[in-house]
């Protein structure tokens, strides 16, 4: 869906930038990823959690914490050393001062190669108290300025950030069009084993997971009114006494898109941008959304065979900046999309959303 440098997104990929890629900077990323894992799960196991849950400020649209602060200095200094050799590096993260760092530095935005945006900790609720593991998340995408948008991003990384009681850790990856591959890794032996990324191929979400995301305050009425008219549509009317299909409000977008790798969910909409007009009518502002960085490694998903799209069934899309709300539904395979789309679109058309 992507082209090489200065290439408009659709053009066809080169092979040959696609084996740089594979040869140079996957390593590097992966590499990154395992340093932000390490860094974060020393920094719980040698400090308070209350101290690592303070609030440090607000960027990029959302809050950070001090946890959010661990690996910001290693990710420049790293890329700082390797940028010159790829061609240049436009960094895109939270913690910047304008939202991107070009590297190495003196040299123009523009004569970069590539785009990297990355998100060191996307999950920090969950981590920081210790309930769920969270991701850092990585893609890197051929430099075509300010136009560069997720569909460009030709190579992702999602590494897992464990509990610290947990000993285990998977590390996802994928080039465009040369599938997903996925390890899990020892933290305490450092023994790698294959990692298998088989989304489900059950038909209906009927005794399976499946979900409207309401993680925070602000429309969490409106988006359960939502997955309640897609449940009744799809599965018809509870019977007295059961549970027709589960719900996992994972508060991790990249988090989200494992479970549907892994098979674990078969439906997950992120429709929370989607609420402005109703928020507001309620005199209230627009609440915390996915952006961009949320779900750049929305490759990975793809190649492992999850068809994730906008709300209006198009293909998923926004540019690689910090502030753009992206709104996101994933089905696990195509007869769950035949099932489900229908009643989600009938939902958000009734309601003026698409």
């Amino acid at each position: 869906m992507s082209g090489p440098v200065g290439a408009p997104a659709g053009a066809p990929v080169e092979g040959a930038l696609l084996d740089e890629l594979e040869q140079k900077v996957l390593p590097l990323m992966q590499r990154l990823g395992r340093r932000i894992r390490d860094d974060v799960a020393r920094a719980f196991r040698e400090q308070e959690r209350e101290a690592l849950s303070r609030v440090a400020g607000h960027e990029g649209g959302d809050t950070i914490y001090a946890i959010d602060r661990v690996g910001e200095a290693m990710l420049l200094e790293e890329l700082e050393r390797e940028a010159e050799a790829l061609g240049g590096i436009v960094l895109v993260a939270e913690g910047l001062a304008h939202g991107f760092e070009v590297l190495p530095k003196g040299m123009a935005r523009s004569a970069a190669r590539f785009v990297m945006i990355v998100d060191p900790i996307d999950g920090t609720r969950g981590l920081m108290y210790q309930k769920r593991s969270a991701w850092v998340l990585s893609a890197v995408a051929p430099n075509r300025g300010e136009e560069t948008r997720l569909s460009d991003v030709l190579v992702a990384v999602q590494t897992e950030i464990p509990l610290v009681k947990q000993h285990l850790a998977d590390e996802l990856w994928a080039l465009r069009g040369r599938g997903a591959h996925a390890e899990r890794v020892s933290l305490v032996s450092g023994e790698r084993s294959p990692l298998a990324l088989v989304p489900s191929s059950a038909p209906t979400i009927a005794h399976g997971f499946a979900m409207v995301s309401r993680f925070f305050p602000g429309g969490r009425d409106e988006l359960a009114a939502i997955d309640e008219e897609v449940v009744r549509a799809v599965l018809g009317p509870t019977p007295p006494g059961r549970a027709l299909c589960f719900e996992d409000q994972y508060s991790s977008s990249g988090g989200q898109l494992y479970e549907l790798m892994v098979g674990h969910d078969r439906f997950n909409a992120d429709l929370r941008p989607l609420l402005g007009a109703v928020l507001a009518a309620r005199g209230e502002g627009p609440g915390l959304a996915c952006h961009p960085y949320d779900v750049c490694t929305v490759l990975i998903a793809t190649e492992a065979g999850v068809l994730v799209t906008a709300p209006d069934g198009s293909p998923i899309d926004a540019p690689l900046d910090l502030e753009t709300p992206v709104a996101w539904v994933g089905y696990a395979n195509a007869a769950l999309r035949a099932a489900i789309e229908p009643a989600l679109q009938a939902a958000l058309v009734r309601r003026g959303f698409v």
